[in-house]
């Protein structure tokens, strides 16, 4: 019991820079999607390793595309990354926790359009194209992505 706790604290623990955020309820579910059985996705995605820098990739471009960039700017980076990989690594089944928020209320008031979400779709496509992820996984795991659009879209 001890150690588990220990571990969810060193888990949920702030990354070193991370602004604090209001508490809320730390669970799975909250990456939206559930992990792929398995671990050929987290094979083809490269590993943790692959997937920080498809993370990285990806965060970097948001923040530098001229249509999407100002939805990014002025948000802690630090968590965005550490609770993308999170996210990212769940669903990839490699064996990471989600410690972020829902999408509904992490997206909440960033006046996201369906225009928005499809750049950023193209981001992630362009990230993972580099890592040198196959097509195949790619659009299993954009499948996998695709209902969440509904809690970020807002307008």
């Amino acid at each position: 019991m001890l150690l588990t706790a220990l571990a969810l604290f060193l888990q949920t623990a702030p990354s070193p820079g991370e602004e604090p955020v209001d508490p809320y309820e730390i669970k799975d579910s909250n990456a939206g999607a559930t992990p792929f059985s398995g671990t050929g996705m987290l094979e083809a995605f490269g590993g943790k390793e692959g997937i920080r820098r498809i993370v990285d990739r990806f965060v970097d471009a948001n923040l530098a595309d001229e249509e999407i960039g100002e939805i990014f700017a002025g948000h802690d980076q630090v968590r965005l990354r550490r609770t993308l990989f999170e996210q990212f690594c769940y669903i990839l089944n490699g064996g990471c926790r989600y410690t972020g928020r829902d999408m509904k209320s992490s997206h909440k008031d960033l006046g996201t359009q369906h225009a928005d979400m499809n750049r950023l779709v193209e981001n992630l496509q362009a990230a993972m194209a580099t890592e040198g992820v196959p097509f195949a996984a790619q659009n299993r795991f954009l499948a996998k992505l695709a209902p969440m659009k509904r809690d970020v879209v807002e307008r």
